[in-house]
């Protein structure tokens, strides 16, 4: 537990999630998963009822942009008149269709709109496919169950797992202004590549990106990043998919465009549909990343997306286990646990015989797992012989951790205590010399109903 608790400590220590991410992605909490989305669910649901209960209390917006969620639903506009000002008004609010008939009025009286103007105005039509932004959850009443959020994220979540259907429609507001624009600068075709790569129209994306090219104009790592996580589904074959993922890369370098991180994750999140393709070239990606020394490589989901390609890690110690010396074995265990993967009880159970095997037993303490059968073979090991005065030290303080998960019940049913599991640990511990915690659990053979082998 403290090794697990010193590698999320030094590999998330500068990420903001960290204590988040450590909750659902640690084997061992489980059982808090549930209760932490619930808690974190109601806490969410209880602050949106008192937004719109009390809007008088959030008329100003301090945020910058502007962030729907935190400001009441019913947010009034204020310009009413005919102007750029109020368009970017209900831009900044995100009022989709007001902003579309704000700009058509606008052309129709003749004025002229700014190109900056009309750069955020497509990116707010394509980031939302013309329709208007639906609000997780919706309006929220005091009898809403605080579990509905999470079942519902839990379906998004699911259906993100498949390829996201086409919700883009043809000939949309989007398309319509992207026509009538006198002058397409690389930033309108930006706008609608993301927005086409955004939902599910992937051809599209593709032929626009192939009319940028046909004007001469360069894109920007934008456009890149939302076509090479798009390629996947525009090629059958994963020796395709790769090749067109490589053509976008290489058209990054002849524009001069340098990749940033979201290039990386979102080229090692395409290969994960390249089947065995990926093996070879993420790691290839990933060193390319860290020799344009872009990010901190444990800071971003780049590591995930390794793992998540290389299942074979368990594998991997396993066969190391079964044929490497103990040094090796060890080397790889350090490396791979618990930042890769958790391993299971087969795996430590076939660790502990190695490390007997190669009278390596002085590293027990580090190596065990709250598991009942784990448990009585590793207190076997430790009692069977006697070591040096550190090593007898050493293993009882590994005895007493063990005695405190037995006590646990917190988190599920407590282990079961075994006569052997009673005795062993008070040997380990009279060889220490603590003689008062040697009592203490020789009066659990009593309590415990449990008879002295």
């Amino acid at each position: 537990r403290k090794k697990t608790w010193y590698v999320c400590c030094t590999k998330l220590q500068s990420v903001t999630m960290g204590f988040i991410i450590f909750i659902l992605m640690n084997p061992s909490l489980v059982s808090l998963q549930s209760l932490f989305l619930f808690a974190h669910e109601s806490g969410r649901s209880a602050a949106k009822y008192f937004i719109n209960n009390n809007p008088k209390f959030f008329t100003k917006d301090f945020a910058e942009p502007h962030i729907p969620c935190l400001m009441p639903e019913t947010v009034s506009l204020v310009l009413e008149e005919v102007s750029e000002e109020a368009l970017k008004e209900r831009i900044t609010l995100r009022k989709v269709k007001a902003s579309v008939d704000m700009y058509d009025q606008l052309l129709q009286a003749g004025t002229a709109v700014s190109i900056e103007t009309t750069h955020n105005l497509l990116d707010l039509i394509c980031l939302y496919c013309d329709r208007e932004p639906v609000e997780g959850g919706g309006p929220q009443t005091e009898d809403t169950e605080p579990g509905e959020g999470v079942k519902k994220r839990k379906i998004r979540f699911q259906q993100s797992l498949v390829s996201p259907k086409c919700t883009w429609e043809e000939n949309n507001n989007a398309e319509r202004l992207f026509n009538v624009l006198p002058e397409r600068d690389t930033r309108c075709y930006s706008a609608l590549i993301r927005g086409m790569a955004k939902h599910g129209a992937y051809e599209k994306a593709f032929s626009m990106y192939t009319g940028l090219l046909n004007e001469r104009l360069k894109a920007d790592i934008h456009i890149f990043n939302a076509l090479i996580i798009s390629a996947p589904n525009v090629r059958e074959k994963y020796t395709e998919r790769w090749e067109l993922i490589n053509e976008l890369l290489t058209h990054m370098k002849e524009q001069e465009v340098r990749p940033n991180l979201l290039t990386f994750n979102n080229v090692l999140q395409a290969l994960k549909r390249c089947g065995t393709v990926a093996k070879s070239k993420s790691l290839q990606t990933l060193y390319e990343m860290k020799a344009l020394g872009i990010g901190n490589y444990w800071n971003t989901h780049t590591h995930t997306h390794i793992v998540l390609l290389y299942k074979g890690s368990r594998r991997t110690l396993t066969t190391r286990i079964a044929r490497e010396h103990i040094d090796v074995v060890l080397k790889w265990y350090k490396k791979l646990i618990p930042t890769h993967f958790y391993p299971n009880s087969q795996g430590l159970g076939k660790l502990l015989q190695a490390l007997d095997a190669g009278n390596r037993l002085d590293l027990l303490p580090q190596i065990w797992q709250d598991k009942s059968h784990l448990v009585e073979e590793l207190l076997s090991l430790m009692t069977r012989d006697k070591h040096s005065p550190e090593v007898q030290e050493s293993f009882a303080a590994c005895a007493l951790d063990v005695k405190g998960v037995f006590e646990i019940v917190a988190h599920g049913p407590p282990l079961e205590w075994s006569p052997s599991s009673l005795k062993n640990i008070t040997s380990l511990l009279l060889r220490a010399n603590k003689t008062q915690q040697a009592w203490e659990v020789l009066q659990l053979f009593k309590s415990k109903n449990r008879i002295p082998p």
